[in-house]
Order: structure tokens, then sequence, then C-alpha cells
């Protein structure tokens, strides 16, 4: 681990010196090079400023990608919050160096910790604090890791110190940056003369730099610069044994299961079923209480990992319910585990209201902190788990299907657990399981980006202007007009259109927000849905047969797409 974090300090230096930090140059630049007011001394403020900026930076910065998300959902705010937070202390920072009275008056939550006048340590410190979460370092292994575990909330003491190495490397080249505006400040003596004129271009440059970056005024130049650190990023972080060892940040499951075959026709033997870890909540439980293994041995017990928006869940769903419904009374239970892929999955009032809607009586576990998934060892959803009467995992299955296969193995663990039981007869739901060659699942958000042509413009976290393809060809999309791509999925802005070919007889999308978004196939305009409430899938199209299109999306601003499916 010692080893991991010293090349994650060097994989943030790296980050620091690649075109992404490019907005926040000249901030640090004018932080640095600004004077001390009339009574401070200039070897104090040059001193302290750049260290406090940095501090302030690393602190935010660490705090944002471990568990930025998670407060934000706890306290129902919007993600991009804390982004605007930042703008807004940057441009009143700059009011401040141009009004010194607002100065003062940011000084004085800082003034219990040791920090004197906000032009000093004080004010760096709250430039570091508003830097560390407009600070947007182009992202590889080791920051994507982090960014995984921190959304995950599977935060420990080596991510936390894995966090830190790397956001303490990015602000290395920023720092210097600092010194030697500094330096440069100290050096000439026509700065020091004109102090107070610079300390107000200083405020200037800082508002005007919020400004930018809010706008997304760097997102072309951003785009059009080569990235001259991917081969050297990928050199430092792009090792078997470095992803080795960022993939042991999450756990290594439960052994058994790892190795435990998955699909099998009949049942195996892989162990002792792990217990329910880490629920938050339960749902269709006798007053919400929980429930364990150890309280249901003796019965037949299907773990079944689901997430709501998933539309290869709710495809399985209705058989899950159908065993439930028929063999409950003989001893047979259903635990459906939720854990979120998407942020919104989290709350537990959405869980609840499209579990109703979905027809779901048996009980849910609420698996926000993916303990139980890591339990398992899982990875897929929907995934089932069948275990026997005496607590044992029988048989793994991943996926959609085979649902015959799983309920002539539902009921051999049924009579083994009871002989010369009389079993009721078997279920009987349609089959949707698509059989044909359809769109693999296209993710919009920059997290799973993988079919978004031309796939070199992406501004991630920022508004950008679109433009189509010149071509489309069959499981590639497009975009035009103005986009937010946030890590889970895409906001639409002005004029906003989104272009699909694809190859299914269904297509679903996930989408949240408030507004309207217009359909068309082929060039005719066939519905227009409107999107609020909760987050959740959407029917776009339907044929009798697997048919091959082309989709067109017109989206009003605010609308937020997130996820394609196929059936």
């Amino acid at each position: 681990m010692v080893e991991l974090i010293g090349i994650g300090f060097v994989a943030g230096i790296v980050a620091g010196i690649s075109p992404c930090i490019l907005p926040v140059l000249p901030v640090v630049l004018a932080t640095g090079a600004t004077t001390a007011p009339t009574g401070e001394k200039q070897s104090f403020r040059s001193r302290g400023r750049p260290l406090a900026v940095v501090g302030g930076l690393i602190l935010s910065f660490s705090l944002l990608v471990l568990v930025g998300s998670e407060v934000l959902s706890l306290l129902h705010l919007p993600q991009d919050f804390l982004r605007d937070a930042g703008i807004v202390l940057l441009v009143l920072v700059g009011l401040g160096f141009l009004f010194p009275p607002l100065s003062a008056l940011l000084e004085r939550p800082f003034a219990r910790i040791g920090f004197r006048q906000p032009s000093g340590k004080s004010g760096g410190f709250v430039i570091g604090l508003a830097l560390g979460v407009l600070f947007v370092p182009c992202a590889g292994p080791i920051l994507a890791a982090i960014t995984v575990v921190g959304a995950t909330h599977r935060v420990g003491l080596s991510a936390v110190f894995l966090t830190v190495a790397f956001a303490a490397g990015a602000a290395v080249p920023l720092v210097a940056v600092a010194l030697a505006g500094s330096e440069l400040t100290k050096r000439v003596k026509a700065l020091r003369e004109r102090g107070p004129r610079l300390r107000q271009a200083s405020g200037v440059i800082l508002v005007a730099m919020a400004l930018a970056i809010g706008l997304n005024a760097f997102g072309a130049l951003q785009r059009d610069l080569p990235g001259y650190t991917s081969a050297l990023q990928n050199h430092i972080e792009g090792s078997a044994q470095v992803r080795q060892e960022l993939g042991s940040l999450t756990g290594n499951g439960h052994a058994s299961l790892a190795k435990c075959p998955i699909g099998t026709a009949g049942l195996v033997n892989c162990g002792e079923a792990p217990g329910f870890k880490g629920i938050t909540a339960w749902l269709n439980t006798a007053g919400g209480k929980p429930l364990s293994l150890a309280s249901l041995r003796g019965k037949v017990v299907l773990v079944d990992f689901w997430t709501y928006s998933c539309i290869n869940c709710q495809r399985s769903l209705p058989h899950v319910e159908a065993w439930y419904k028929t063999y409950a009374r003989d001893g047979f239970v259903v635990v459906g585990v939720h854990t979120p892929e998407f942020a919104f999955e989290h709350v537990v009032s959405n869980v609840r209201a499209e579990a109703g809607q979905l027809g779901v009586h048996y009980p849910v576990a609420i698996d926000n902190n993916y303990d139980t998934w890591d339990a398992y060892d899982n990875e897929s959803w929907p995934a089932d788990y069948l275990i026997d009467a005496n607590g044992d995992v029988r048989h793994i299955g991943v996926g959609e299907g085979d649902y015959t296969g799983t309920e002539r193995l539902i009921r051999q663990l049924l009579a083994d657990a009871h002989p010369g039981i009389a079993l009721p007869a078997s279920t009987s739901v349609p089959n949707k399981t698509p059989t044909g060659e359809i769109n693999p699942e296209t993710y919009i958000g920059f997290e799973g980006l993988q079919y978004l042509l031309p796939d070199d413009n992406v501004a991630q976290d920022l508004p950008a202007a679109y433009q189509f393809p010149v071509s489309l060809p069959l499981g590639g999309f497009g975009l035009s007009g103005t986009w937010t791509d946030f890590a889970q999925e895409a906001t639409a802005g002005a004029n906003a259109q989104l272009e699909l070919a694809f190859q299914a007889r269904d297509v679903y999308l996930v989408l949240g927000g408030t507004g309207t978004l217009n359909v068309s196939i082929d060039g005719v305009s066939t519905q227009t849905i409107d999107v609020g409430g909760i987050p959740k899938l959407y029917t776009l199209f339907r044929a009798g047969s697997i048919t091959d299109g082309n989709m067109l999306l017109k989206a009003s601003p605010g609308i937020k797409a997130y996820d394609f499916t196929f059936g």
C-alpha cells in the first residue's frame, strides 16, 4: 500500500500539469502575486498564502471525492451544489480583494483556527477550499478508483491516504505557480509599489475566472489541446500491479462464492451463505424489521440482487414475484437486495415507490453501501443466489433467462427440505428475455460512456455545445445542442438533442429532471413524454420484432438522461 500511495502522489503531479488544470492556473498565480495590505509583513504573506491555498485545495478536493456524493444525498442537495458554492465563494473572495470590509467579513470564520487577515493565509485557505471543488484533474485509473470508492461509500484508511496523496501531488505544480507569483512580486520593485492596485487586479481576475469556470469558457481550449500527459499517466498508473492494488480497495468479497460456478444446470455446494450486511432499511417486512439468514434457517431462500431502473431486473421481477407467491406457504422466501447503480436509487422513498409500481411484495433489503453486494462477491444486476434449508448457497444465476431451470432447482430444494411435500403447479410467466442481437446497454454519463460519436470532445461536469456526427453507425449515439455530461447522466440545456442508431425490439431510457422529451423514429414523431417525479425507466419504442431504426430525442432544458437499455 505504501508503494501505491507513492504512485498516487506521482500520478497527482502528472494530473496537476495536464490540460485539465488550465482554468485554475490564473487564480493560483494571482493569489501568489497579491501583495500584502498596508501594515502586514510581506515575508509572512509570501510564505503563508501559497501553502494555505494548497492546504485548502487538498482538504476540499479530498472530502468532495470521498464523501461529497453521500453528504449531498443525505442533505437532498443536487450533485452540482458544491461546484456552484465554490464559484460563489471564489467570487466573494475576489470581491473581498476589491472591497476590504467584505474581506474582513470573510476572515471571521477562520480567526478561531489561528489565521489572521483574509488577504494573508486565511484568504489563501478560503481560495483553496473553493478551488478544491472546482479542480477537475484528468482522470486516470487512480482517480477513477478513488471516485468509485467514494461513490459506493467504501472509504477506508487506505482510500483516504491514497486520495490525500493524489491531491497533494496535484497541488505541487499549483503551489509552484503560486510561489513563482509571490517571488516575482518580491523581486520586482514596481509591483511592490503598486500593491493596492495589484490586489484590485487580482480581485478582478478571481471574479472573472470564477465566472469563466461557471460558463465553461475553457471547455473548447481544453478539448483542442493535445493530451500531452496521457502517455506518462498510462505509464505510471497502467501496470497490472497498480490495477490489482486499486481493486483491493473495495474488498475481496466472499472467497468461496467467487470460486463457485455460475449458471449450472444442477445444484452445487458453494458453502455457507453470507449474511445481510450493512442494510440501511427494510421494505415489505413487519414493521420494517430486519431479516437474517439465521432466522430463515429451515427455509429455502432466494437472494435476488436488483436495482429498480434496470430493465433486465424489471423483466425478471415478475418471475421472482410469481415464485414468492406460489411457494411461500411451502417454506420459500425471497429477499430482494436492492443495490443502487445510480445516485437517485439510494433514496429509500424512490425504491419504495418503484417497488410498489413494479409489483414487488417480498422483503427488500436496501444495500446502499454495497456491503451485502461485496459479501456475496456480486458483480451483476440481476443476480440470484439460491440457498438451501441448511443455509448453504446451492446455485448462482446471473442475468436474465433460464427461469424454468431456476424454478426447477427451487422445487428440488423444497422437496429435499420437506420430503413428501405436494408442491403446487409450476408458474407460467412469459419469458421476455431478448434472444436476437440487440444494442448493448448504453450509458450517457462519462463514467460508463462508450458509444458516443465523436468520442473525443466530452466536457466532464461542464456545459458544452455538441454537434451530431456526419454518419452514425448501428449502436452509436450522438449529441447536439448544449449538454452537461456528469458521471452518471447528461443534463439537457438549450436545443439539446440526442440521436441513436438502434437494433432492438424495445428501447428504454432512464430519465430524471422535469420537462418533456419528444421521440422521433426514422423522421416521424411518435410520442412526447412528460418527465417528472423520481428518476425512472421510460419506454421510448416498442415493436413486435427486432428492428433497425434511427431515434431522435429532443429534450427540454433540465431533462437528465442516464442509460439506454434494450429488449
